[in-house]
């Protein structure tokens, strides 16, 4: 597994065949996927873990496991991914962490660093998150690494799908 990024108290890696069980404790969820359309069976976690591991290959990034640098537990997921918004595909920094490890700061330690390792390795003007309007969370934590309302827009999967974004030259001005 190849690590990608290192925070004070996160390492960010890789996601392999072998995070299953860990992440289907995050996205098997109710809570957690209440936002989404549906909670996740074993079946869509087996996916979701090779479709980033397919992003990999293709785009050098994806959502990465979020892991305790301690103990090297993974506790949910975060990374960049390209998204379709309103029908443009978007640089999205997209993260989920486990219920009990939430309110704890580490959804915006891996964002932050990924939103940091994003403008360092790539040349996208901006970076984007996107979620259902409900989800004041995710809301919250696109703001605590410096991202702000872009736009709502109504979609089937979310009624009405909430934007935020930074760009690039806020964070060089």
């Amino acid at each position: 597994m190849k690590m990608i990024l290192e925070t004070e108290r996160l390492l960010l890696r890789e996601m392999t065949e072998q995070d299953f069980d860990a992440l289907y404790k995050v996205f098997s969820d109710s809570e957690i996927m209440c936002h989404y359309p549906y909670t996740f069976d074993e079946e869509r976690v087996r996916e979701w873990i090779l479709r980033n591991m397919n992003r990999y290959k293709e785009n050098v990034f994806g959502l990465w496991a979020v892991c305790l640098k301690d103990t090297g537990e993974v506790i949910g997921d975060c990374g960049l991914t390209l998204q379709n918004i309103e029908g443009t595909m978007l640089p999205e920094i997209g993260y989920h962490i486990r219920r009990d490890c939430q309110r704890k700061g580490y959804a915006k330690e891996a964002a932050l660093a990924v939103r940091d390792w994003a403008f360092a390795n790539t040349d996208h003007p901006a970076l984007y998150s996107y979620c259902k309007y409900t989800n004041t969370g995710s809301i919250a934590t696109a703001e605590s690494i410096g991202m702000h309302f872009w736009k709502e827009y109504p979609d089937e999967a979310n009624g009405i799908t909430h934007v935020s974004v930074i760009f690039r030259e806020e964070l060089e001005g």
